[in-house]
């Protein structure tokens, strides 16, 4: 059996973190690829995770328990990642034949018809608009969560967490599993709960509202149903910085540099169903990171004004924070691939606004979060690579690799 790699002194408190949005995590996984690459040009003989604290969110919690639970092998881990997204089926996350999709259809119909009839026995009412059952069960046969303590109790991870909200309370959860050092903290709204992360976690964190159905989480003597944890989370950078983070490399799945367009010269008429959804999702999934990365800038500035004195009598600490988010925008991308989507899935996208055989970049933003089709998760993989590729220089300085 090989020793674990041991684990270079200049990772200690980098923190790794992936945000959510569904089927636009593949970006991710091409980020994490081009991050393997890197690592194999300017540390070669160094295998191990560059990172010893990975958060993730949404569909972000699932690729960060992935690279997690490979942290004496970061390009493996990367590889095994990849290997699924890049041959995803839509049938592998979620139920999308016409009986699965005509049954929930039926459901939400009686539910706004026959409320009453509903009232009176709970397992008539809708949990969701898809099933994801497959997802689990692709989970369960492909991440090996099982080596998470042994990982930890070597040094080669201080802590994964992974955050989700919770249905009967409205607090914003973070599960870890970390080193004994490391202790539970709380903010209004916020709670951190040490545990050991299993798949049940992941579920609970991608439960997109409404499109999946709540996971059920016992914590102690307490259960309680759990959805997606970009929901109310105004502060997607709070868990890197509470488990010790120093500095934090972000990968977001949101385009950043989209121009401002005037509201009201885009006049088309009354906004279609997948248009308000996908401006719905997107205020959960799409703008909390940068807004956060701003506040984190000013904080930086703050201390950078205080002298040593004033520095020591603060809780606060500076944080070096690189963001890797879409060059392009994957509304766009998602355009040209969906008519890869199962016959059953297309129609419902048709129905909440889809026109054609194609969507409009406005409709297609509600496809970016559910095509789970290996034409779309390939290209997004690509890009992902290449925009990591292009900022080589600054993820070698914040990880401190040499580049000469």
């Amino acid at each position: 059996m090989n020793e674990p790699a041991v684990r270079p002194a200049s990772t200690a408190g980098t923190a790794l973190l992936l945000t959510g949005g569904g089927a636009r995590a593949a970006y991710q996984v091409g980020v994490l690829q081009g991050l393997a690459a890197l690592q194999r040009r300017y540390r070669p003989g160094q295998p191990a995770l560059p990172f010893d604290i990975v958060v993730g969110t949404s569909a972000g919690a699932i690729n960060a328990a992935a690279v997690a639970s490979e942290a004496d092998c970061f390009r493996l881990g990367v590889a095994r990642l990849a290997h699924v997204w890049s041959r995803f089926r839509t049938r592998q996350v979620y139920r999308a034949d016409r009986s699965h999709a005509l049954g929930a259809s039926l459901r939400w119909l009686a539910l706004m018809s026959l409320g009453w009839l509903h009232a009176r026995d709970d397992r008539l009412q809708p949990h969701s608009l898809l099933d994801n059952a497959p997802l689990r069960m692709l989970l369960r046969g492909k991440l090996r969560l099982e080596r998470l303590p042994t990982l930890l109790a070597s040094g080669q991870l201080r802590a994964l967490a992974v955050t989700t909200s919770c249905y009967s309370s409205g607090t914003h959860v973070t599960f870890y599993d970390g080193v004994d050092e490391i202790r539970d903290w709380g903010r209004p709204h916020r709670q951190a709960v040490r545990c050991a992360i299993d798949v049940e976690h992941l579920m609970a964190s991608s439960a997109i509202p409404f499109v999946f159905p709540a996971a059920r989480i016992a914590a102690g003597s307490q259960v309680a149903y759990h959805g997606d944890g970009s929901m109310r989370q105004l502060s997607p950078l709070a868990p890197a910085i509470h488990l010790g983070a120093r500095r934090v490399l972000a990968v977001g799945v949101a385009h950043a540099h989209e121009p401002a367009e005037d509201c009201f010269i885009q006049s088309p008429g009354y906004p279609s169903l997948s248009q308000v959804a996908s401006h719905v999702l997107s205020s959960i999934f799409l703008d909390t990171l940068a807004g956060d990365a701003m506040r984190l800038k000013r904080v930086n500035h703050t201390l950078s004004l205080l002298g040593p004195e004033q520095r020591a009598a603060t809780p606060l600490r500076p944080v070096e924070l690189l963001s890797i988010t879409p060059s392009r925008r994957l509304d766009e991308v998602a355009a040209r691939h969906t008519a890869s989507l199962p016959p059953a899935m297309r129609m419902l996208l048709s129905n909440l606004g889809k026109r054609g055989n194609t969507l409009n970049t406005r409709s297609a933003a509600l496809a970016t979060y559910l095509l789970f089709e290996a034409g779309y998760t390939r290209e997004l993989m690509r890009l992902g690579r290449a925009d990591a590729l292009a900022q080589a220089p600054a993820i070698a300085r914040l990880l401190g690799w040499p580049t000469s």
